[in-house]
């Protein structure tokens, strides 16, 4: 469906929407539940008709998300990357890489570079993904194959398919425990967006890189970890999250022992300042539905199993429809993927290939050929 200003269908669902978004509400509330408003500068509520109109609302909600997890760094942390090679194996058809780069003055993180050697050869620049971990002991290791963990392999399938895929570390896990608070984060999540931020710079610096348009994939920290980081960096164009999300109100069905300091989203390697809202989860200042609709029209796949104990899945669809409606404004409300396995908080062999399969979509779409 694409908006027109005097489509009658289009001017029918903004009434409905309308009247609900209003409902029981002040007039300078804005709905959780439907995301197609903006308020004035007189404080009103009025219709968001166009992806132009959107980008307030949009502003809107990366100001909350920071209201939480802090601010986003500005130039002053755009250090130079000083990237160290410490180790180069060679793995048959890609080198794997450990290195060290400078996420910020005085913090280095290790991460590993997986690299195709036809890439390297100087054949064609090969598009590049973030390859996030899951909460694991061994932290980035399980994506490049060191971790004994074979479904979180996306790393070494992803490079064996020609993708450069940077696995970088995330605060307070396996061979990486920064001081957070001593280096001035106000979470453990905004820490973690940084610091995959500057590994897409670090992408953009390599000449075997295809620039300008990167993917990401994650399975459960790394599901929503990918996600932050896509609302904050337009340079990610497609992600792929699995098991990572549903919304804040509906985690472990609410259950308030879920919400206290060092627990669950409210630790230090997350939002701790999540804690303060353990009563009032609906007055979190965002939610997964604003986070996946200021990621619009920018290609999400979410993975969502039907056993998943950690995040619901009818939680997740929930999430999505509401985010569809603003991916409607460029006429792809299907544009959010969502698929539910059977099966447990896992990122299955059959649902990673339907994810590499949009990524191949956007990253590498087929040439178009001119039909004179």
């Amino acid at each position: 469906m694409r908006p027109a200003s005097n489509s009658l269908l289009w001017a029918t669902l903004h009434c409905a929407l309308f009247a609900s978004a209003l409902s029981g509400a002040s007039s300078t509330d804005l709905s959780r539940d439907h995301l197609l408003f903006s308020r004035t500068p007189e404080g009103q509520i009025q219709p968001i008709r166009s992806p132009s109109e959107w980008k307030q609302r949009r502003a809107e909600i990366l100001s909350s998300m920071q209201e939480v997890m802090g601010p986003l760094p500005g130039p002053e942390k755009r250090c130079a990357l000083e990237v160290e090679l410490v180790e180069e194996v060679d793995c048959g058809t890609y080198v794997r890489r450990l290195i060290r780069y400078q996420a910020e003055p005085g913090n280095r993180v290790p991460a590993y570079l997986l690299i195709p050697k036809k890439a390297l050869g100087g054949s064609a620049p090969a598009p590049g993904v973030l390859a996030l971990h899951q909460t694991h002991s061994e932290g980035q290791k399980v994506v490049v194959g060191l971790g004994n963990s074979p479904d979180d392999e996306y790393g070494v399938e992803l490079v064996k398919r020609g993708y450069v895929c940077l696995a970088p570390p995330y605060p307070m896990l396996a061979n990486y425990w920064p001081d957070v608070k001593k280096l001035g984060w106000e979470s453990g999540t905004m820490l973690g967006i940084w610091i995959n931020i500057r590994g897409l710079d670090l992408l953009e610096s390599l000449p075997f890189v295809k620039h300008g348009s990167y993917g990401s994939i994650g399975h459960s920290l790394g599901g929503h970890n990918g996600i932050y980081t896509a609302a904050f960096d337009e340079r990610i164009h497609v992600v792929v999250s699995s098991c990572g999300l549903d919304s804040y109100r509906d985690y472990y069905d609410g259950d308030p022992k879920n919400w206290q300091p060092e627990r669950g989203w409210c630790q230090l390697r997350y939002m701790p300042r999540l804690a303060s809202y353990g009563a009032r989860l609906s007055e979190i200042p965002f939610d997964f539905p604003e986070i996946l609709a200021s990621i619009a029209p920018r290609r999400i796949f979410i993975n969502a199993p039907l056993g998943d104990s950690n995040f619901r899945w009818r939680s997740v669809d929930r999430v999505a429809s509401v985010a569809n409606e603003v991916f409607a404004l460029w006429g792809e409300e299907m544009k959010i993927t969502v698929v539910h396995p059977e099966g447990p908080h896992r990122f299955a062999t059959e649902i990673r290939q339907q994810a590499y399969a949009v990524l191949e979509e956007v990253l590498r779409p087929p040439l178009k050929h001119d039909a004179r």
